[in-house]
């Protein structure tokens, strides 16, 4: 109920430009080219009079980009974020945010100088209270208006070279779902059905898994803003050797609708989401980008999937295959990349042999396509909760290979990545700006590790958590009941007791009287004889 109306409060509100401002979107920052708000802890541009951060000329990397994409200045997201932007803020220290408001992931505190440690940890591991309350953010964050975002609708050249903004505001969840879309869609090459299909600022190439990376813990990020729980971390699903699609339930992501097999049950809160951003063929087909409206309710028809492209998800021998490959990326560094531990982790590597291209689809896209619903479009993928659950896991996977491989910096490619996958490209659309290269290191330098990563009694103390939590919840009610208990056994005890005194002397209660109406004659022995004994089976034996 607190959940609800927590969520009609904020509704209520509105976005707030005064608390938490989004200045960039207006007509004078986009003719400026400048994306410098003032921080509201001293007014200032980036909070340079208190030492958070200056407004400072973008830097964008000159190295070249690989043949897939042939084209120059046709694309907005092309040197990110220099169609829009010139000048951002550069942050200081632990400072970060488009104005340096917020610290860096891993700190907290009033001077961002206190150091963070977050679990994640398996959802199936979470005690009921935990499910709930995850449950209860997602569904807050979808009915939320964005307070620090908006997102675009039209390009720049639709804006007027900025003249004319276009954005609309949308959920804090969505925003996700809107970059997630926006870093992935088509080139808009000019007119309908005038695009190109082969690139993509996310996927396909060196930067998925630092991009999905940084996604996930800017989306922890916002949430702990949105609750004001800073203890928050994302779950993740191990769906290793899983048989179905095991977070599909009422209780977590939603169970299937017994009406319609490719929607979610009524019994599910996420049955009521609308899903944007969906439809990548209308928009290249028409030549737009998505104008964030509704489109239809979230879809998910797990396992009736097309058996050709995934066989089943992934295995833990697959993951370990996978783990095993000792070079980051390889050739062309696209999908056809051979024995490569992101172009195999990614899904179209053979997680069997890691040639590249492979007929079949495996590890991360195998999931999205076995969800058969919203899940299975690139672009409109962000709009089932369960993509957070799995991105988390695929990023265990590589937090583990890092830790297993150390790789060198080195081993990143400076140059002739597919176009905004080289290391000092600026990722899409983040701001503020973050560089592929930064988060090619491991989780702890971000202040989070996963519970199964963990030592082997960390690990088993973790699995048993949940259980504590809930025998803590119950406790009261166990003393209670064996209070109870304790009261009644001892005034039967002195019920009896008084009983017998009273009626010592009476003939009738004499056992001697009664004893031959009970007594039943002893025909088998109680206890086995040796030969008997050895003719049976018994569990030492057994095992």
């Amino acid at each position: 109920m607190w959940q609800l109306l927590l969520v009609c409060f904020l509704l209520r509100l509105g976005p707030s430009r005064q608390q938490f401002p989004r200045p960039c979107a207006t007509r004078e920052a986009l003719l400026a080219k400048e994306c410098c708000p003032a921080w509201e802890g001293d007014g200032s541009p980036c909070g340079a009079s208190s030492g958070r951060g200056s407004c400072r000329d973008v830097e964008v990397p000159q190295q070249p980009d690989g043949p897939q994409y042939p084209f120059a200045g046709l694309d907005d997201r092309e040197k990110w974020p220099l169609v829009f932007y010139n000048r951002t803020c550069r942050c200081a220290g632990n400072f970060m945010g488009f104005s340096c408001a917020d610290c860096a992931f891993g700190y907290f505190g009033v001077n961002c100088n206190e150091r963070r440690e977050s679990l994640r940890r398996n959802i199936f591991h979470l005690s009921g209270a935990e499910r709930r309350r995850l449950v209860s953010y997602l569904n807050l964050a979808k009915q939320t208006i964005s307070r620090d975002y908006v997102v675009a609708t039209g390009t720049y050249r639709e804006m007027e070279n900025g003249s004319n903004p276009i954005f609309a505001d949308v959920s804090s969840y969505d925003v996700f779902v809107w970059m997630h879309y926006y870093v992935s869609r088509s080139a808009l090459l000019g007119g309908p059905g005038n695009v190109w299909t082969d690139v993509d600022f996310a996927h396909w190439a060196p930067a998925f898994l630092p991009w999905h990376r940084l996604y996930l813990l800017h989306w922890e990020h916002e949430i702990r803003k949105l609750t004001g729980d800073d203890g928050f971390s994302i779950p993740y699903w191990d769906w290793r050797d899983a048989q179905g699609c095991e977070v599909c339930t009422d209780e977590l992501m939603g169970g299937r609708s017994p009406r319609d097999p490719s929607l979610l049950s009524p019994g599910s809160v996420f049955s009521s989401w609308t899903v944007l951003c969906s439809r990548a063929n209308d928009y290249s087909d028409r030549g737009i980008l998505c104008d964030a409206r509704g489109e239809g309710p979230l879809r998910r028809n797990p396992g009736n999937h097309n058996r050709n492209v995934v066989e089943r998800l992934p295995t833990s021998a697959e993951v370990e295959f996978t783990l095993s490959l000792p070079d980051y990326d390889t050739g062309a560094m696209d999908r056809g990349a051979n024995m490569s531990f992101r172009n195999t982790l990614e899904g179209f590597g053979d997680p069997r042999t890691g040639v590249g291209n492979s007929s079949r689809m495996g590890m991360h896209a195998a999931l999205h396509v076995f969800m058969n619903g919203s899940m299975s479009s690139v672009q409109g993928s962000a709009n089932d909760p369960i993509f957070l659950l799995h991105h988390a896991f695929v990023d265990s996977i590589y937090e583990q290979w890092l830790r297993r491989h150390r790789p060198s910096p080195s081993q990143y490619p400076d140059s002739d990545a597919p176009i905004g996958h080289n290391s000092e490209y600026n990722m899409v659309p983040f701001l503020p700006l973050h560089r592929n290269r930064e988060f090619f290191i491991s989780s702890k330098e971000f202040g989070y590790e996963y519970s199964y990563l963990l030592g082997a009694n960390q690990r088993l103390a973790e699995s048993m958590r949940p259980y504590l939590e809930e025998l803590r919840d119950v406790w009261p009610w166990l003393l209670l009941a064996g209070l109870c208990g304790g009261i009644a056994a001892v005034t039967t005890a002195a019920a009896v007791l008084t009983v017998r005194r009273r009626y010592a002397a009476s003939p009738w209660l004499r056992v001697t009287k009664w004893k031959h109406l009970f007594a039943v004659p002893e025909r088998q022995p109680l206890i086995c004889s040796d030969s008997e004994e050895t003719k049976q089976r018994n569990y030492q034996t057994t095992l």
